[in-house]
């Protein structure tokens, strides 16, 4: 997912094209285009054209699709669902370490969220978007920590059914996290020597019980939420020069939805993950 999102970062301009109507894209004539590509009516609107990167004629546009291509998570993270259960945080001047650092240093304050971390905007914003019979069933995730917070918060806050699996090692002040945040409906099930003998029983619960995978990174609307940081960042930012973000970075998630968002709305700030050695 972050190679796809690095690569569409640096191609060429890319924009919605308007018009879309009857399974057709009409390009405007500005645009310099005379194409009108058709495509099957299943296919959803949230179609993308990009223009030759290159002095090539023989490149013609290319089709993007919003469920595959990092230029749909504009769209996605402008309409995620997550201030429901997150707040927007603080922007925080750092003023002993911008004094350090000779330059302006900022903070984006996700330690403030419901759930102390920005895991609750990811995880709430994927929860959000399932079906009504999805969340009947219930959900199930693995998590050691934040994300497992965010899932069983959301869960209480959507009224659902969640199955949490942490591993047998898990902080006895962590596991009793999850049980505050989440409520009666939430079970914690202790399993595993390691998180991936956790995370293997919670594929085989998804599997076997058909609970709905909230997956702590690897999923589109769970990117989406994050991304809602860097939005943030850039209302707060307007009228000043934003150089760079330096972004944490473990599974990726949030990396990825900040980036998607920024460098589309602000491709000047350079987008820097930071993952401990």
């Amino acid at each position: 997912m972050l190679n796809i999102l690095r690569t569409q970062a640096r191609r060429s301009l890319l924009r919605q094209v308007p018009g879309i109507s009857s399974g057709q894209i009409k390009p405007r004539a500005e645009d310099g285009l005379s194409i009108s590509k058709r495509f099957k009516s299943s296919q959803p609107v949230e179609d993308y054209v990009s223009f030759p990167s290159s002095g090539d004629e023989n490149e013609g546009p290319v089709l993007l699709n919003s469920k595959e291509h990092a230029v749909g998570y504009l769209s996605k993270v402008l309409n995620a669902r997550c201030y429901d259960a997150a707040i927007v945080t603080q922007l925080q001047d750092a003023k002993n370490l911008s004094m350090h650092l000779n330059n302006n240093v900022l903070l984006k304050r996700e330690d403030t969220q419901p759930v102390f971390s920005f895991k609750i905007r990811g995880a709430y914003n994927k929860m959000a978007h399932l079906s009504k019979e999805e969340l009947a069933k219930g959900v199930v995730a693995c998590s050691a920590g934040n994300h497992a917070q965010g899932v069983a918060l959301s869960a209480k806050m959507l009224q659902c059914r969640a199955v949490i699996v942490m591993p047998l090692a898990t902080p006895s002040i962590k596991v009793n996290s999850v049980r505050i945040h989440g409520g009666p409906t939430v079970e914690v099930r202790l399993f595993g020597n390691n998180y991936d003998e956790a995370a293997a029983e919670a594929k085989r619960l998804q599997k076997e019980v058909d609970l709905a995978m909230i997956h702590p990174f690897d999923d589109p609307y769970v990117i989406a939420g994050q991304g809602t940081i860097g939005m943030e960042i850039l209302k707060d930012c307007v009228s000043r020069p934003l150089d760079v973000i330096f972004v944490c970075c473990g599974g990726g998630g949030m990396l990825a939805g900040i980036a998607a968002y920024v460098k589309r709305v602000r491709p000047t700030t350079n987008v820097i993950g930071v993952e401990a050695e």
